[in-house]
């Protein structure tokens, strides 16, 4: 078996590289970060499924249906989806406020200067190396718990095979193979779904002490609103989906791609969670942290380990290679001094730091929660740039203001300022509502008082 494994995760990755080495004559630095003008809408629908997927879909909404219930899992599958719509809304206009541009961070800059452009790249680059991360220590675990190979080979496989495609080929590699692993995994998501949840025999035990999730609908909706909020936020700094908006042929397709990668993604995170809601109806053993996912995949045929391990692998790829775009197309936008070989080596450069942190298997998703927390506190202000009567200064000091506000509800609640910093901080990676809620209703509010107060005059 483990063999065979190594044999199967070997050939999927060499064939995501020979699909990626297809792009590898690109015309320049500008068509390795933007694959300006290149893409429909259907082609942009199935990059933004692949990109936006990744291993936590195995874990994260099967975990919320089984502990939570299907109102959280219909926030979470929201929150993932949101993001693309806005894209949809917003991207349109920004494409015309910056018809050459490359990144958010550019967009930031234009309505608001240098040092507000500075801070929003500051929070994306930290989303993104946490995303990263999770992903290729989740791989790790994925093949240890289903093979018992050494997690750590998959890992580094990943990291490596990705990085040798999207070295090489820059954005146009990971939109090719974003094609094909999205079909993938919309085929292996089916097959592994009816084993597990078709096939998969119903022990008499199971049937008698399995029950829905027994939380209120107050707080249900409170965790679905956290999501929604927590997801939404992030996603809105990748820098490998403002990619995507430049790649797009014209704001038909971009906003064609956006609705299909929202639908689709809604769908996948929908099914996922209600596997985790019939394991605990089963009353299978969760396990220890929870993977309920892969608690009903014990229950299903043993033929199914390697396709679920293939689709671990595939999910993994498909947001590992967007990453890695994303994170160099921000530092040469950032730099503004690297050609196309500096942008190569700097893929290969952040990547040993992210396999570092992947292969010590610990769990990064507190510091993922406090990323998601940052993201929120700049989110309203960074996009009251689209109203052209806005000023940096009602800008900076939103985003001031919502780094207090996901401080206060704690503070509040505790009577101290220790008290709120550990609350927005979340001990336990236990995401709360208070935090995400203050960060949004500071920020907003005070970019509104100000950029009333203060209004900047249109240009003539």
């Amino acid at each position: 078996m483990p063999q065979l494994t190594m044999a199967a995760i070997a050939a999927v990755l060499i064939a995501f590289i020979a699909l990626g080495l297809r792009a590898r004559h690109t015309t320049g630095l500008d068509d390795y970060l933007t694959a300006r003008h290149t893409q429909t809408g259907n082609m942009l629908g199935l990059s933004f499924l692949a990109s936006g997927m990744g291993a936590w879909i195995l874990f994260a909404p099967p975990e919320v249906g089984a502990f939570v219930g299907p109102v959280a899992v219909a926030g979470y599958a929201l929150g993932s989806a949101l993001p693309f719509i806005i894209l949809g809304l917003v991207g349109p206009a920004i494409r015309r406020h910056l018809p050459a541009g490359r990144s958010l961070t550019e967009f930031a800059a234009s309505r608001f200067g240098t040092g507000f452009r500075r801070w929003i790249a500051a929070l994306s680059a930290l989303y993104m190396l946490c995303f990263l991360a999770a992903e290729l220590t989740a791989i790790g675990a994925i093949t240890g718990l289903l093979s018992g190979v050494d997690g750590r080979f998959a890992s580094v496989g990943v990291a490596v095979a990705t990085l040798l495609y999207t070295a090489i080929g820059g954005l146009r590699a990971s939109l090719i193979t974003d094609r094909w692993q999205a079909w993938l995994l919309v085929t292996l998501l089916a097959l592994v779904g009816l084993g597990a949840l078709g096939l998969a025999p119903k022990a008499p035990a199971a049937s008698s002490s399995g029950a829905m999730p027994d939380i209120g609908t107050g707080q249900a909706l409170s965790v679905a609103a956290t999501l929604i909020i927590a997801v939404t936020a992030a996603n809105l700094f990748h820098q490998g989906y403002w990619q995507r908006v430049w790649a797009a042929q014209d704001d038909h397709a971009l906003r064609r791609g956006a609705l299909l990668g929202g639908i689709t993604t809604i769908v996948v995170v929908a099914l996922l969670g209600g596997a985790g809601v019939l394991a605990a109806m089963r009353g299978l053993d969760l396990g220890t942290p929870p993977i309920p996912f892969f608690a009903l995949l014990g229950e299903a045929p043993a033929w199914l380990t390697l396709p679920a391990l293939i689709l671990a692998i595939t999910l993994v790829a498909s947001s590992v290679d967007t990453l890695q775009n994303a994170l160099v197309s921000l530092g040469v936008s950032e730099s503004g001094r690297l050609g196309l070989p500096g942008a190569r080596w700097l893929t290969a450069l952040l990547m040993l730091p992210v396999i570092a942190l992947a292969l010590q298997q610990i769990s990064v998703l507190r510091l993922f929660l406090i990323a998601d927390l940052l993201c929120a506190t700049a989110l309203i202000p960074l996009f009251a740039g689209l109203a052209r009567r806005v000023p940096p200064a009602a800008a900076i000091a939103g985003a001031l203001a919502g780094l207090a506000g996901a401080v206060l509800p704690g503070a509040v609640a505790t009577a101290s300022l220790t008290g709120g910093l550990l609350a927005a901080s979340f001990p336990g990676a236990v995401p709360t509502l208070g935090p995400f809620l203050g960060a949004l209703i500071a920020s907003g509010a005070v970019t509104l008082l100000v950029a009333r107060l203060r209004p900047l005059s249109p240009p003539d």
